[in-house]
C-alpha cells in the first residue's frame, strides 16, 4: 500500500484541506476519484480513516495514525528529492506570469528576489491577460500563473489564494459609503466590453438594480492602469466626480497619501478570488510546489 503514493498523496491532501471538494481542486482530479481513493484506503485496512461532518471532515483515531505515518513517508520523499536534485545540479528560470492587477500592484518586486532564493534559481514575471495567461501554461511557456478570473481549463489545477476587493475610487472626495442611487451622478471610465472586471462588475449592478447602461460613461479602458491613469488625470468636479471600479490593492497608496479616494456600496462588498494555477503535469514537480506554498504562506 505504502508504494502507492497517489493515494496516500489524497488522503494527506484530503486531511490537510479538511474537504473532499477542495482536495480534488488541489489534485487536479475529480470529487468521485477522492473519495473512490479513500475507499480502497479504507478497504485495504479495514478501517474507517474518515468521517464526513456538515462542516467538513473528521479523522478517525485509525485516520489519525495513518495519517501520522504518511505525513513521515512523505517527509522522507521530499527530503530524497531534494537530494536528487542537488545531485543533477538543476539549473533553470522560473516563469512566472501574472494578470496585469497582480502582476502591476500585488506581487511586490523584492517578491521575485525572494522566491529566487527559496528554490535557488532565478525568476522571470510575464503580465498579460488571463486568457493568455492560460495558454502559455498550456504552451509550457509559463511555470506558474496567478490570475483574477477563473477561466477554467481541465488540463490546469487551480488553487484559491486570496479574496480581493473592488472599489470605487476617484481623485476627488467621495463619501465612504455611496447609495446606489448615487451611482448615475458620476462620470464613469469603465472597463471595456469583454473583460472579465466588466462582466463581474455588471453581475454585481445587475443584483443591485442598477443599470450600467443609464450611466454618464467618459470612456472604456482595457485594463487596470488605463483605468487608474485615466481617473488620476481627470478634472476635478466635486459636482460630478470622475470614477471608476479597481482592486483597492492598485489604489493603496495614493489613499493613503490622499492623493486618490475610495468608496464602497452600502451594505454590499464588491469582491473576486485570485487563483494560482498551473499544469496537471506540474502538480508534484518541487519547484512549483516551492512557489506555490511560499506565494500562499504570505511571505511576498
Amino acid at each position: 500500500m505504502l508504494k502507492d503514493f497517489v493515494k496516500m498523496e489524497t488522503f494527506l491532501t484530503v486531511a490537510r484541506e479538511r474537504s473532499f471538494s477542495k482536495a480534488s481542486a488541489k489534485l487536479g482530479i475529480s470529487q468521485p476519484a477522492v473519495t473512490q481513493q479513500i475507499k480502497y484506503i479504507e478497504n485495504y485496512l479495514e478501517a474507517k480513516i474518515i468521517d464526513r461532518k456538515k462542516n467538513g471532515i473528521k479523522l478517525t483515531p485509525e485516520g489519525d495514525e495513518l495519517y501520522k505515518v504518511v505525513a513521515q513517508l512523505e517527509k522522507s520523499i521530499i527530503s530524497l528529492e531534494k537530494d536528487v536534485l542537488k545531485i543533477i545540479k538543476k539549473e533553470m528560470t522560473f516563469r512566472l506570469s501574472a494578470s496585469y492587477t497582480i502582476g502591476s500592484y500585488v506581487i511586490p518586486g523584492e517578491c521575485l528576489n525572494t522566491i529566487s532564493e527559496s528554490i535557488g534559481n532565478d525568476v522571470t514575471l510575464s503580465i498579460d491577460t488571463t486568457d493568455k495567461i492560460i495558454q502559455g501554461l498550456k504552451d509550457r511557456k509559463f511555470d506558474v500563473g496567478l490570475i483574477e478570473s477563473p477561466l477554467f481549463d481541465d488540463d490546469l489545477i487551480y488553487r484559491e489564494w486570496f479574496d480581493d476587493e473592488l472599489v470605487i475610487f476617484s481623485n476627488t472626495l467621495l463619501p465612504k459609503t455611496v447609495n446606489t442611487e448615487e451611482l448615475y451622478e458620476y462620470k464613469w471610465v469603465c472597463r471595456e466590453e469583454g473583460s472579465h472586471t466588466r462582466k463581474l462588475i455588471s453581475e454585481v449592478f445587475e443584483e443591485l438594480g442598477v443599470s450600467c447602461k443609464s450611466f454618464n460613461v467618459l470612456s472604456e479602458v482595457s485594463n487596470t492602469t488605463a483605468a487608474l491613469q485615466s481617473v488620476k488625470r481627470a478634472s476635478k468636479d466635486s459636482d460630478q466626480p470622475v470614477v471608476s471600479v479597481i482592486s483597492k490593492h492598485a489604489i493603496a497608496e495614493e489613499v493613503k497619501r490622499g492623493e486618490l479616494f475610495e468608496s464602497r456600496i452600502y451594505g454590499f462588498t464588491m469582491s473576486r478570488k485570485f487563483y494560482i494555477v498551473y499544469t496537471k503535469d506540474n502538480k508534484n514537480n518541487v519547484f512549483i510546489d516551492n512557489v506555490v506554498n511560499y506565494i500562499i504562506s504570505g511571505k511576498c
